[in-house]
């Protein structure tokens, strides 16, 4: 299905963006042409109201709106049966419930576009259940249960139920991975933009003493995580700026047993925090700059279940 396939591909633009939300995507095929849009922050309009609105605003002149409640409130008082021979394909079953927005599942039973497929049901008891609406309202509903949108969600079922942990591991198209910043501005600014949302960042003691790092949000203003350094040496220079952030909690330990106290966490290291940990997070997520370096380059011989590829200026490669 090519309508889900690009809807699959424009929530992964906002992968663990969305927390504590899941990611979400959305296309919508009316009057023979595709429109695909994504949840892209917490509080912020679901995918599919995304969607609706990009499509209905291609043929209508239409209001600059933001909130999902102006958007919601406008498509029912004006959609005048745009949507009745829509498709509609979706990632995740359209919620049921009302929270900091309204109901994506009530809003499509006003639309009644023709059917709405899903790829997965939602796994929240609270939230799901719209499917049932949808039949209900006489949409046809088809739930395909499609494991590239169970890949998506996967992160939010486990910060729901425990912790979500990631390793995050930045190289060379030849496998560099040390020597100051390798990847491109643009992945430095998403960096940052995840720092933003986790809970916690782990690090090991000898990028530390090396790199001499901040590990905060500042590229996109955002709020510092809290800080475990994993390390038996139990010394710092603490002078070295992560110290100095404020409202940040820095935890020096040489165990992972901090990491109870959290649901969120990103780990940034080397080859050798890599090949500790590797077994033990949920998920890799390698930055590969497409540059080659003469260094020294890192090597492993793992075999990685690739997820999702995105090309931006770097490569993003989401695997487990």
């Amino acid at each position: 299905m090519k309508a889900l396939s690009l809807a699959v591909n424009e929530a992964w633009k906002y992968q663990l963006l969305t927390y504590p939300n899941p990611a979400v995507g959305c296309a919508v095929i009316v009057k023979n042409q595709i429109f695909t849009d994504a949840h892209k922050k917490a509080g912020e309009p679901h995918a599919e109201v995304n969607a609706l609105f990009k499509a209905f605003s291609f043929f209508h002149k239409t209001p600059k709106l933001n909130s999902a409640k102006e958007i919601h409130e406008f498509l029912i008082k004006n959609h005048n049966n745009f949507f009745k021979d829509a498709e509609i394909y979706v990632t995740l079953e359209p919620c049921s419930h009302i929270g900091k927005t309204p109901s994506c599942a009530n809003l499509l039973s006003v639309l009644k576009p023709k059917k709405v497929t899903i790829g997965w049901l939602d796994p929240i008891i609270e939230h799901s259940g719209g499917a049932g609406i949808l039949k209900n309202a006489g949409i046809e509903v088809e739930v395909i249960n499609d494991k590239r949108c169970f890949d998506l969600i996967e992160p939010f079922i486990k910060w729901n139920k425990d912790k979500f942990i990631f390793f995050k591991l930045v190289q060379s198209l030849n496998g560099v991975i040390t020597g100051g910043y390798i990847s491109s501005e643009s992945s430095l600014k998403w960096v940052h933009q995840i720092r933003d949302k986790i809970d916690l960042l782990v690090i090991g003691g000898n990028t530390v003493r090396i790199d001499r790092p901040t590990l905060d949000s500042r590229r996109v203003k955002g709020i510092a995580p809290d800080v475990l350094i994993y390390s038996k040496q139990k010394e710092f220079d603490k002078t070295i700026p992560l110290f100095n952030v404020k409202g940040r909690r820095v935890f020096i330990e040489d165990n992972l047993k901090r990491l109870n106290d959290y649901n969120f966490i990103m780990v940034e290291g080397g080859e050798k925090l890599y090949n500790e940990l590797k077994d033990f997070v949920d998920w890799k997520v390698f930055i590969i700059t497409p540059k080659m370096f003469m260094r020294n380059n890192f090597k492993t011989n793992d075999e990685i279940e690739i997820m999702h590829i995105e090309k931006k200026d770097d490569f993003v490669v989401w695997g487990r």
